[in-house]
């Protein structure tokens, strides 16, 4: 009915035998296919699942999912329907977004995103022509991309003069969106309107507005737009606006996506700027430990701070300076050696993973104050039963870097993942958090970093210095590497805060924590 074609249609049921990826694989191969589309539930094979996903993309082919199992609700009744693990939503939008695997938002855009990647053409920018006989439907579009980061810039004076020289009747067509009013109605002239804007430097895709104007002669619009298609490598596309099914059934057919929603049209154009991913490559193969070393130490549960941080150095990524100290006394001297300048205090003791909130952190100590601080916090302890007291740790103060959180996090379904985010005590609520399943790909840190909302923290926010990008970004893939080598042994792993000093200057990691099974 909305005259998009299917080159195969598959259901794979409770996928008792074949499933999912099997599909996948087969349709990478399949001349017929330009694009997959896939409604899944969860996944029983996330490891054949990218590989197959990988195939397809390295054969040229996009895929378009829409996972259901977004919410709770969602998620156990997906369960119930397949037996399978819904999993972690986010962990799905990172995997996802790893693959360069498009998600559909609304069930709709199944349809929609699919039918306009068939169609071979990139968006390589986000500027709009809008080009419209009617100002509602145009609003609705303006409005739809300027939420999903598109710009509708009003055209360039070659091209303003040249659609004025048109001379239409009523039409507004030094701004954006071009008003063409009558011209609808002259398909010589809607021509050369959309020949002006496809050959203007200042679009990266034209979006018609097809109106009440076309209704009845849909030829009038419909043709101008079919034949725009072989002057113009841009996208173009159409929002037909009022209902019109037999006008969207027939721009489809001939090649040009249509839409009956200006929602759908937007997240399709939104599907066309995004980059098909490079061939995919592990970067986080298991990593070698040095030699004649383990990976890890030997038995099972938490360790301490100072073994969770030598485990970290371990795999490339260096800790705060420094000293355990048994005593009171010890700790006062170890200030001393680390310079004698205010320094950081903590308990050290594999029982509380959590100082802070027993009082067993303290920062800025004077030297001269450290051992009535380590009094201090060994009696809170005390008081608290909080665990064995292994004694006290004492770091030199960061004052220079901007604070993040790298960890472990595990998906009862997708297995590992590498988290980061914006760290410290403020960690939980800023929530400013991103995942990549492991193992990583080329490009995956990098990418971490850029979709942190407070990102601009690193590149020298308001007079700051800019961080040591290319240290985090290291320090990503050491803690991927670690987490692969050490495989299921690695119950946790967390270092908060990591230390991401101004560039050239390095990470360090001021705090760390780690679980092993035995």
């Amino acid at each position: 009915a909305r005259g998009i074609g299917f080159s195969k249609l598959v259901a794979t049921g409770n996928e008792a035998d074949l499933d999912i990826a099997d599909m996948i694989e087969h349709l990478a191969d399949d001349d017929a296919t330009a694009v997959i589309a896939l409604y899944i539930e969860g996944l029983r094979h996330p490891d054949r699942f990218r590989a197959a996903a990988a195939k397809a993309t390295g054969r040229g082919k996009r895929l378009v999912v829409y996972k259901v199992g977004r919410s709770e609700t969602g998620a156990r009744s997906a369960v119930s329907h397949t037996g399978a693990l819904a999993g972690s939503d986010r962990m799905y939008d990172a995997l996802f977004r790893q693959l360069g695997i498009v998600r559909a938002n609304a069930f709709s855009d199944l349809l929609d995103i699919p039918a306009a990647l068939a169609t071979g053409r990139r968006l390589d920018g986000a500027r709009l022509a809008v080009v419209t006989t009617t100002g509602g439907a145009a609003t609705l579009i303006a409005d739809n991309a300027g939420l999903a980061g598109f710009t509708l810039p009003d055209p360039d004076p070659p091209t303003a003069e040249g659609l004025t020289a048109l001379a239409i009747p009523d039409a507004t067509l030094d701004r954006n969106p071009v008003d063409v009013t009558l011209a609808g109605l002259r398909p010589e002239l809607f021509t050369r309107v959309l020949a002006l804007l496809s050959k203007s430097p200042r679009y990266d895709a034209i979006v018609t507005i097809v109106g009440s104007s076309a209704l009845g002669q849909p030829d009038l619009v419909a043709k101008p737009l079919i034949a725009a298609l072989d002057t113009t490598e841009k996208p173009i596309l159409a929002y037909v606006s009022p209902e019109a099914p037999h006008i969207v059934a027939a721009l489809n057919r001939a090649g040009v996506p249509a839409f009956a929603n200006p929602e759908g049209c937007v997240a399709a154009l939104a599907a066309l700027r995004i980059a098909p991913p490079a061939p995919y490559m592990e970067t986080t193969a298991a990593a070698a430990s040095p030699a004649g070393e383990p990976a890890a130490p030997p038995g099972g549960g938490a360790l301490n701070e100072a073994d969770s941080k030598a485990l970290f150095a371990r795999f490339g990524i260096p800790a705060v300076a420094e000293i355990v100290a048994t005593k009171p006394e010890d700790a006062a001297a170890a200030a001393q050696r680390l310079g004698g300048a205010p320094v950081v205090v903590k308990v050290l003791s594999r029982d509380i993973l959590h100082k802070s909130e027993l009082g067993g952190v303290a920062v800025g100590v004077a030297p001269e104050a450290v051992a009535d601080c380590c009094r201090a916090m060994a009696a809170r302890v005390s008081d608290c039963a909080a665990g064995t007291l292994d004694g006290f740790l004492v770091q030199e103060r960061i004052t220079d870097g901007v604070e993040m959180i790298l960890g472990l996090s595990r998906d009862p379904q997708l297995g590992p993942a590498v988290l980061l985010g914006f760290g410290g005590v403020t960690a939980e609520l800023l929530k400013d958090t991103t995942l990549r399943p492991l193992p990583l790909a080329p490009g995956d840190a990098a990418a971490m970093i850029a979709e942190l909302t407070l990102s601009p923290l690193l590149k020298g926010y308001r007079g700051r210095p800019a961080a040591d990008v290319a240290a985090l970004v290291a320090a990503i893939e050491a803690f991927a590497a670690m987490v692969m080598r050490l495989g299921d042994r690695l119950r946790e792993a967390e270092i908060n805060p990591l230390f991401v000093r101004p560039a050239g200057h390095g990470v360090a990691a001021a705090d760390g924590l780690v679980v092993l099974s035995d």
